[in-house]
């Protein structure tokens, strides 16, 4: 239970609708041991005036007698009617409660866990599966729900009927109630031998719908990809395996729980047999009488189904301890990027590097060292450099997907880890090499960094990505719903999108890393003439592996295996004659051929 006490906060929360819930159960309950004691008196008044009915066998009183004797019976009749209908809407009222704020937290918890996913950093997105996340806000979440309202539900039921049903049953005959009660201690004895086997298999049966919800997304994502290289078989043969695999887990598990039933059913059986022959021999020897053996027997009936949904409820509160486990560890996880609580600052564009090194935590590979270099408000830089060089890096440390080493990044002469953390990512514009689109209109793609621009500012930022004219020959122009991912579109044209997005922020400073790898010369002459224009007064760094002679750069910077092995103008670096100037050549050569 160690790892369900996680939830305590949300019990607190909704305190009053548990307590209410709680007392309806009470309320339940007591209605529902009325009519077996109803049922005693009616039994050996049945039997105690049968006697006397005889008596009167022959006489007119007889009659009358006969006519009180029906409506006394009748009178037991309503009450036990009366007292079902009672406890039946108290039962009702106690689902409404219970059930209801089970919901409540259900919503919570997956609304939590979903802020916290958005707090965590790359480093654990790149660490933990797509699937396995979504498993554990989905799957794992409803199994706790499971807990939080019907387990919770039928234990307290389950707890306040053996006690209230036991004090009556001792009151009635201590002697007879431990006979009754006998077989309970070998069913606990059972239920605990058996617990440990059904939470270690609730676990794996956990872990392994996790790793197929993980392996038929990553083949619904990557479909195309699939059906280019003919694996279609050999990806149902592998999901096969893995759903072979989580069948035979969730049986072991079903066998298991299979147990329960009959055994209990059983304990509960031998439970009644001995009412019978114990009561019977009281009632011979004038310690009890018949109708108590009836009340007994009642009794026992109404301890089958708490002692039965022990097993249920159990594997129910193992399977949601399991899940609440899984759930902690990503719960509990804490941010690697921690924003400061600090106001918002409006930043001008001025940024230096000194001395910068950056390692990746999960590979431990030593991406950039001890690179420095200045640009004041309004500058442009070019980064070039071969594949692995440390380009990209230089953008994800500015938008602070990561967190330097050894260092400072200074913007505004203010170290970036001082800035609010939502401050800085707004004001900078940034065109990841990775493009990614969501599955919704053309128009909300470019507007989600700045989803209260206006339907011009869209089209002019769209004109400046120079993707416009591709847009309005789709048939609901920018109202096209591009698919997931952007499949809809081409490559060429995902990346222009993405450009817009960034460019409609009008943001101080532009980070576009490698943007138009995927555009033909002529597009990419017509973006960068907008570019020029509108990089005027912004600060820019553009990563690229080819050179842009078109934009005017204040300084190109060289990066070889993570350090700075050039820097200065266009001209400065093609007078060194060293790796810049052989990039050029060779570009130069390519596009004369």
């Amino acid at each position: 239970m160690k790892h369900l006490s996680a939830l305590n906060k949300y019990f607190y929360r909704y305190k009053f609708t548990f307590l209410i819930g709680v007392l309806f159960v009470a309320l339940s309950n007591i209605f529902s041991i009325m009519p077996p004691q109803a049922i005693r008196y009616a039994f050996d008044l049945v039997k105690d005036d049968i006697a006397y009915y005889q008596l009167f066998s022959g006489f007119a009183l007889q009659e009358r007698f006969y006519s009180i004797f029906s409506r006394a019976l009748l009178l037991f009749g309503v009450s036990v009617l009366l007292m079902a209908i009672l406890r039946g809407v108290f039962m009702f009222l106690m689902r409404q409660t219970l059930i209801v704020m089970s919901r409540h937290i259900e919503f919570d918890l997956r609304n939590d866990m979903y802020a916290h996913y958005q707090k965590l950093s790359t480093a654990f997105y790149k660490r933990n599966r797509t699937g396995d996340l979504m498993s554990r806000a989905t799957e794992d979440v409803i199994r706790v729900r499971m807990y939080l309202g019907p387990a919770i539900m039928y234990s307290v039921n389950t707890i306040v009927t053996l006690l209230t049903v036991t004090i009556i049953m001792f009151q009635t005959n201590a002697t007879l109630t431990a006979y009754v009660l006998l077989p309970l201690p070998f069913l606990s004895i059972f239920i605990y031998y058996i617990n440990s086997i059904i939470h270690r298999r609730s676990e794996e049966i956990q872990a392994q719908m996790s790793k197929l919800t993980s392996i038929a997304q990553e083949t619904f994502s990557g479909i195309r990809l699939i059906k280019a290289y003919v694996q279609e078989k050999a990806n149902v043969h592998f999901f096969d395996q893995e759903s072979d695999e989580y069948r035979h887990k969730s049986i072991a598990l079903a066998r298991t729980q299979a147990l329960f039933a009959p055994s209990m059913l059983l304990l509960v059986g031998m439970s009644t047999v001995l009412t019978i022959y114990i009561g019977g021999k009281q009632v011979i020897d004038g310690t009890i009488t018949s109708g108590n053996i009836a009340e007994f027997v009642l009794y026992v009936n109404m301890l089958t189904w708490p002692v039965a949904s022990l097993g249920w409820v159990t594997a129910m509160i193992q399977r949601a301890a399991a899940s609440q486990k899984r759930i902690n560890a990503f719960l509990d996880t804490p941010p690697d990027i921690v924003s400061p609580n600090n106001q918002a600052v409006q930043l001008k564009g001025n940024l230096q590097f000194d001395q910068v090194t950056f390692t990746y935590p999960d590979t431990q590979i030593k991406a950039l060292k001890k690179v420095s270099f200045t640009l004041r408000k309004g500058e442009k830089m070019a980064i070039v450099g071969r594949t692995g060089s440390g380009k990209s890096t230089i953008a994800e440390l500015l938008v602070r997907n990561y967190d330097i080493d050894e260092g400072k990044i200074l913007l505004d002469q203010q170290d970036i880890q001082q800035l609010n953390l939502a401050a800085l990512r707004q004001q900078i514009g940034y065109v990841p090499q990775d493009v990614f689109l969501f599955s919704d209109t053309i128009n909300n793609n470019i507007a989600f960094g700045a989803p209260e621009v206006g339907e011009t500012q869209i089209q002019q930022a769209a004109k400046d990505a120079a993707v416009y004219k591709d847009i309005i020959q789709l048939p609901d122009r920018f109202s096209t719903v591009v698919g997931e991912r952007g499949v809809t579109l081409s490559g060429g044209q995902k990346q222009r999108v993405s450009l817009a997005r960034a460019l409609v922020k009008q943001p101080p400073i532009l980070l576009l890393d490698d943007c138009l790898s995927a555009v033909d010369a002529i597009t990419e002459q017509a973006i960068l003439e907008h570019l020029s224009t509108y990089l005027a007064d912004r600060t820019a760094i553009v990563i690229t592996h080819r050179i842009f002679t078109s934009i005017n750069f204040d300084k190109i910077l060289v990066l070889e295996q993570g350090e700075v092995a050039e820097m200065g103008t266009h001209e400065e670096l093609l007078a060194q004659n060293g790796i810049y100037a052989n990039l050029y050549e060779k570009q130069h050569q390519e596009t004369t051929a």
